[in-house]
């Protein structure tokens, strides 16, 4: 005796909503990984943030050092922008600095002239007085001593920072920020190729000087 096979006829209308359902499933899935995916790159894992967010100076600037300029103790930072643009100043372990009441003066009279009268203007930054690294650019004073404060750069000099005539104590509260002292523009890439030569990175100021900033 033969059993007869019953074939099911396929319903065309069914088929389209099963496969449609499965593709639908499918994209969400693909959806889902891909905001997954998304997540993880854009928040950190906690345990690898940084303790307190970078400073503007570290986010804008490249930060070098030079340590015992003509001096044991005359330690300057210069900041130096991806214009080129540098920015000098004090750095933290400065011999001014370790005086009983910090610096309590500051003179852009040095040398032949007064650099706080400078007027820089145009794009050819007429008048900006051209510096060697070791060109004397102020004179800051302690109730004990007198240092001579450097241009570190070979270049021009565009600014001083005429502030400090008046508030002489941001170069102890904020040397880094409101305290800096001047801003340089190297003459030419070759000047600054050179200049870095006797320059040190932050990293390494660090580990010299065995400080934490």
């Amino acid at each position: 005796m033969e059993i007869q096979k019953t074939e099911v006829a396929k319903n065309p209308e069914t088929d389209d909503t099963i496969e449609t359902t499965k593709q639908n499933q499918s994209e969400e899935e693909v959806e889902h990984c891909d905001e997954d995916e998304l997540r993880s790159l854009l928040l950190s894992d906690i345990g690898d943030l940084p303790l307190s967010p970078p400073s503007a100076t570290q986010v804008n600037f490249v930060s070098y050092f030079i340590t015992d300029f003509t001096k044991p103790g005359h330690d300057q930072y210069i900041y130096r922008h991806a214009n080129g643009l540098c920015v000098i100043g004090l750095a933290p372990t400065h011999i001014a600095f370790k005086d009983e009441g910090g610096i309590t003066n500051i003179d852009f009279n040095v040398g032949k002239s007064d650099r706080s009268v400078l007027k820089v203007s145009g794009k050819r930054k007429k008048n900006a007085m051209r510096s060697e690294s070791n060109t004397a650019l102020c004179k800051v004073s302690t109730a004990k001593d007198s240092y001579i404060v450097r241009c570190c750069v070979k270049g021009s000099l565009l600014e001083v920072n005429e502030r400090l005539i008046k508030q002489p104590q941001l170069l102890n509260s904020s040397a880094d920020r409101e305290g800096y002292i001047a801003i340089i523009m190297p003459t030419r890439p070759a000047d600054w190729t050179k200049n870095k030569e006797s320059l040190i990175t932050l990293e390494e100021y660090k580990a010299k000087k065995e400080v934490s900033l």
